[in-house]
């Protein structure tokens, strides 16, 4: 048996989701492009910008055939952030993006840069991101992190110049914390989360991150996507890469299926309930980034007509997985996959095992499946400790 057929079966065997839901508001149409959301004009803006950015090169599409062929379909493409901007994830994309925009903004009514602070709640890679941008536009940054956010992913911010606050609870305990004291000192907050009366900055952070899929279009031209397997935190993400894939194939949209933990599964509980709905966090998963208990209303209204299936997942694929990524395939790729990055084969590993799941799904031989490989190791340690155990 090769390496790759015992590292694969390892984490399929690990593999496990816990509930999954039909949309039943799936629907093809027309991409919309409205207005106020995630458009033609807000995305091609995003993409000329962070194209001329030093440093800007299209992240890697690999093809990976060894578990095409053990899926049994045509074609599986893994996009691989892990080396975006030096940053380690697709957040780069979004949050040092919103950062320039707004600081362009505030400097023509006469405000320089250094009189201006940012602010944000994370998990790691968007505060990273946010304090990125604040560096290259001159302004300030003060991030806010929970209590289980990493103290290697503290530090990374702390180097990029930020001042790291960090809160006693989860990331809704941060993101109140950063939402009072912006009010307090007039601070302008860049989040990744939407809310009533909060739109245009989460907004420009979509579009940053719209700059990945425009790459994914580009890079697969000849196979046709038949399934986007994204995960979710907020939906940022995942509804950034919809609208691109929206945009470009119109009513004929690929089957896109949303992938979360089950410690925090809150799109899975909005699309069961077909309105947003909070989620408690009790306990963190393993992927921080989709430690997230609470829908951007943006990223909602464009994933709820175009999600297919939500699916939650236990981290017990996790490590396994990192350590397919990173020694498992026999042609001598190896991918630096952090946690998040995962989640997307695990749900799909998960699946494969269920003939009549993986059937009601629409895989098949023909299928091509878009996977988002979110980071790579962005607390170092952590990767080490994971990829260097036992399996």
């Amino acid at each position: 048996m090769t390496q790759f057929a015992q590292r694969i079966a390892t984490a399929s065997a690990a593999a496990l989701i816990t509930e999954l839901v039909d949309n039943p508001a799936h629907r093809a149409t027309r991409f919309p492009d409205l207005e106020g959301s995630l458009n033609s004009q807000n995305m091609a803006d995003a993409a000329a910008e962070i194209s001329r950015w030093p440093g800007y090169a299209a992240t890697p599409l690999h093809r990976l055939p060894e578990l095409a062929a053990w899926l049994g379909v045509r074609e599986v493409l893994y996009k691989d952030e892990a080396m975006r901007f030096g940053l380690g994830s697709f957040k780069s994309l979004g949050g040092a993006y919103a950062v320039v925009k707004l600081v362009a903004e505030k400097c023509t009514i006469d405000k320089l840069p250094s009189n201006i602070t940012v602010t944000t709640a994370t998990d790691g890679n968007h505060g990273r991101s946010v304090a990125w941008g604040a560096q290259r536009a001159g302004c300030k940054a003060v991030i806010y992190i929970h209590s289980k956010v990493s103290c290697a992913r503290e530090t990374a911010m702390r180097q990029l110049g930020a001042k790291v606050v960090r809160v006693d609870g989860h990331y809704e305990a941060s993101l109140a914390a950063c939402k009072h004291d912006a009010e307090t000192h007039g601070w302008q907050v860049v989040s990744d989360t939407s809310w009533p009366g909060y739109s245009k900055v989460p907004l420009q952070v979509m579009a940053g991150y719209s700059v990945l899929a425009r790459e994914v279009l580009q890079q697969s031209a000849g196979s046709l996507i038949s399934h986007a397997i994204l995960p979710i935190g907020v939906g940022g993400l995942a509804a950034a890469v919809v609208a691109k894939l929206w945009q470009a194939m119109g009513d004929q949209l690929c089957r896109v299926i949303s992938v979360e933990s089950d410690l925090s599964a809150c799109f899975l509980r909005s699309i069961e309930a077909q309105m947003p709905i909070f989620w408690d966090i009790k306990k963190e998963t393993l992927m921080a980034g989709l430690s997230c208990g609470e829908v951007s209303s943006l990223a909602w209204d464009i994933l709820q007509p175009t999600l297919s299936h939500c699916l939650s997942i236990t981290d017990d694929a996790v490590a396994p997985l990192m350590r397919l990524f990173a020694h498992g395939f026999s042609d001598g790729l190896s991918i630096e996959a952090g946690e998040c990055a995962t989640a997307g084969l695990a749900g799909l590993l998960a699946a494969r095992r269920d003939t009549d799941l993986w059937r009601s799904m629409g895989f098949d031989r023909s299928s091509v499946i878009l996977l988002i490989g979110t980071e790579g190791a962005t607390d170092p340690e952590l990767y080490r400790s994971i990829v260097d155990g036992a399996d």
